[in-house]
Parts: structure tokens; sequence; C-alpha cells
């Protein structure tokens, strides 16, 4: 194994080259020790790809190495062992090695991408965690990059639900980024999820690690979840990899003067998914939520409990999220007023704060 730990780390030469040389020689350990003559008679490789193998030979250390990771509890997994992920060995450009804190996604489990904007709205902060709780609890693992905004909501709905969840990086392993997320970091970790990638421990999150990254994410998925997405997202590159992968895509409609609902707009024009409930998504899988509970539909309260000014506060909620404010100035009713019925609605399960004073209807 520690050949093949010295063979993922050779810089300079694409995966699925390596991957070529390495089914020619059988092992890592033969590449190690092959002579510059025979190195050439691989015709696919050309010169400075083979000047970096050669310079690449001259290392002695990394049997070191591979002990200081392994008693970190940093696991390698390279293309040819079993257990790395099937699912990522059908994709057209597959990483060499893996390098995993905690478990990788279960083979036999379904599996879903929940991704979208850094910058995200309370919308999309909502239904992010909204739809990868609900899956989770139907034992659909989530999987995203663990960045800010949408792919943090992604992890924290799924760990709500008890599920499992991966975070794939676009650094080593050991690095949490960003690093407001070490709370986020350790608490998948201790819920049996795992921490994924390509890239070797140590290694900083430069930029252009992360689109990269992003093909990891769709292929270990069977689809995608958009949750938010601007015109010109880093998200719709997952998406253009997700389709080439073969992925199911879904969006969550957006207002169409929400500049981050953009891009999910468009998606569902050009024939993605629409996610208009967990339950329905869960009903299209064929998967059932837990204790027998109806799926497909969304429950909305019976509002003859309600007073006059409660109804009037209530009819003006909806999905999307709005302020006390722009409810007060719906209503025609003072800003305390509206306070004073939205906590009342809260209470008796009409209404949810889903951030400070901004309010959507109830779905329970």
């Amino acid at each position: 194994m520690i050949y093949e730990f010295w063979y993922a780390g050779l810089q300079g030469v694409a995966a699925q080259k390596k991957i070529c040389l390495r089914e020619c020689m059988k092992t890592a350990e033969a590449i190690y020790y092959m002579e510059e003559t025979q190195l050439r008679q691989f015709e696919f490789l050309n010169e400075r790809e083979r000047n970096r193998i050669i310079q690449a030979q001259k290392i002695r250390d990394f049997g070191s190495q591979y002990q200081k990771m392994t008693e970190r509890g940093i696991r390698f997994i390279p293309y040819f062992s079993e257990e790395y992920p099937h699912r990522l060995r059908e994709i057209q450009d597959p990483p060499y090695a893996l390098y995993i804190k905690g478990s990788l996604p279960d083979p036999q489990s379904r599996k879903a991408a929940v991704i979208g904007a850094r910058r995200c709205t309370p919308y999309g902060e909502k239904y992010g965690v909204d739809f990868a709780r609900a899956l989770a609890e139907c034992g659909v693992e989530i999987i995203s990059g663990m960045a800010r905004g949408i792919d943090g909501m992604g992890h924290r709905g799924a760990l709500l639900a008890g599920g499992k969840t991966y975070a794939v990086l676009g650094c080593g392993v050991d690095v949490c980024y960003p690093r407001e997320h070490i709370g986020l970091y350790s608490d998948i970790l201790e819920q049996g999820g795992g921490i994924i990638s390509e890239l070797p421990p140590g290694s900083a999150p430069l930029a252009r690690n992360f689109p990269a990254r992003n093909r990891i994410i769709s292929g270990m998925s069977d689809a995608v979840l958009v949750m938010e997405a601007g015109k010109k997202s880093g998200s719709l590159i997952t998406v253009d990899m997700a389709l080439e992968q073969g992925r199911d895509v879904y969006a969550l409609p957006g207002p169409v003067n929400s500049a981050l609902s953009d891009g999910c707009n468009r998606l569902i024009r050009q024939g993605a998914g629409i996610l208009l409930s967990p339950e329905e998504l869960l009903e299209e899988w064929g998967l059932k939520e837990p204790g027998g509970r109806a799926t497909g539909k969304m429950k909305i309260k019976n509002e003859k409990t309600l007073e006059s000014d409660e109804k009037l506060v209530y009819s003006c909620l909806g999905l999307y999220p709005k302020s006390a404010d722009q409810l007060a100035s719906e209503t025609g009713l003072g800003i305390r007023k509206v306070l004073d019925l939205l906590i009342s609605l809260e209470l008796q399960g009409y209404a949810e704060e889903i951030s400070k004073n901004y309010y959507v209807i109830s779905r329970c």
C-alpha cells in the first residue's frame, strides 16, 4: 500500500493516465522501480510526465509519511482497492485515490448531493435543511462540500435527522475549511459520516481545487439537489458534471425577482426536476417516511380556530420568508401587533421563524 500512496501523491500526471499506467504495470511498486527505457515505451505519456515519474522515483521517505498519516486516523483508498466507491468508477475522470477521515458512504444506500449558493437567503437555508433532514430520516445519505451557505445547511439537516452525511473537501481532510465550520466538521465524524478528499493531507484550500472537488460530490451521488444558484453560480458547474455523469438533477424554484433563484429557475426550464416538497421527492423515489406518515402532500392547518387578525397575518404567509416589517405593510397592522400575532401563530404551529424576524407558513 505504501507504493500506492507514493503513486497517488505523484504530481503532474493526470489521474486517467495514472490509472492506465497502473493497469499496464499491475502494481504501483513496479512503476516505482521501472527503468527509464521501459517508461518511454508508453506513448500515452508525454516527455514532461515521464520526467515527473523519474523525479518521483527518487523519493525515499514516503513509507514514514504513510505511517504518520495512518496514525492520525486518515485512511487511504486507491482506485484499485475494493473499498473504492463503485459510483466514482463510473465517471469519466475518477480520482486516483481518496483520503478519508471517518467512513465512506454505504454502497447500498441512496445518496443525494445538496448544493447551492454560499451567500444564500433564509429561503435557501430553510429548504436546504428541510430537504436534507427529510431525506436523511428515510435513510438517504447526504453529500456536500461543507462550504458556507447551502452546503452547510445540507449537512446540518442530515445531522438533525440522525443521519449520515459526507463532506468532500477541496483541501486535505485534516484541514477544516472554512474554519468556522470546525463544529460541523466534528459533528459529521461523531455521527458516523466522513470527510473525503482526493488531495493529500495538509493540502491547502486553493481556488483551483474546488471545481475538481465538485465532480466527486456529483459522482458519488445518485441525484443532485440545487437549492439556490445564481446565473453564474459555481453550483452550475457541479450540475454540468452531474449531467455528464448521468445523475438526476433537481432544483428548488424561487421568486422570479431573486437573483439567487435565477440559476434554479433556468434549470427547471431546461428540464430539471422540480423540488416542491421533500414528501413528493420521497414519493417519487419510492421511499416512505418513518412511522408510516403520509407522503406527497404538504399539510395546511385549519384556520377556523384563529382570530381574525391572526387569520389576516396567516393569509400573508407562504413558503418564501417574509419579514415582520413586510407583513405589517401587507396587513396594515402595526409592527408590534404583527410581532405579537406571529408569536401566537408560531406557538400554535401555524408559522415558523426561520431567521431573525423572518417567517414562513408552517409545514407541520
